[in-house]
């Protein structure tokens, strides 16, 4: 019932609409961008949930969030993982340990890891993915055409530079909620 509630209010109230492949892989980094407001979360709730993938879609939050008592509480619910982020902890080595522990691990994060503007991407993301041994999904959220697009998916090859082009490249046609925001501005 729920789902259901959830395609009414998102593809007919709100007009959004998702398209392209998810594949299969038991290990995933899904990185969604561009990351300019808080309504970003939403629409990857309601894609999760129409998706069929609430028990599958896991992503990272501050440790600090998990320790609210009744935020963290449901912020684990819906499957999110507190990431200890200082100098002791190497947060990459945190969640490559997760990705080693888990059977199936779907992770979707921000590459921007803010939502204001950036003039480069976070390279976590990459050196999980390369450490970990796992694909990269890339996931455009365009709030101009109110489109979820699951674009291809790129195993990185430890040429970060010629990675990082394909991955600008592919993100730079989607737009933001904030469209100053966005990632439009990249060099290629």
């Amino acid at each position: 019932m729920i789902r259901f509630i959830n395609k009414l209010i998102f593809k007919k109230i709100l007009g959004w609409r998702i398209e392209g492949f998810i594949p299969e892989d038991k290990k995933i980094i899904a990185i969604v961008a561009p990351h300019t407001s808080w309504n970003d979360f939403f629409v990857g709730i309601f894609t999760r949930s129409i998706l069929k993938m609430e028990n599958k879609v896991k992503f990272l939050g501050k440790e600090e969030l998990f320790k609210i008592p009744l935020f963290g509480y449901i912020l684990r619910k819906i499957g999110g993982f507190p990431v200890v982020r200082n100098e002791q902890t190497n947060s990459v080595d945190s969640v490559v340990e997760i990705f080693n522990k888990k059977k199936n691990f779907f992770l979707a994060l921000a590459p921007e890891g803010t939502r204001k503007k950036v003039d480069k991407l976070k390279t976590g993301f990459y050196y999980i993915a390369l450490k970990a041994k796992v694909p990269i999904l890339l996931v455009g959220f365009d709030f101009k055409k109110k489109l979820v697009h699951f674009g291809e998916k790129l195993y990185p090859s430890g040429d970060i530079e010629k990675d990082m082009k394909i991955i600008i490249t592919y993100f730079k046609k989607f737009q933001g909620k904030i469209p100053v925001n966005g990632l439009h501005h990249f060099k290629v």
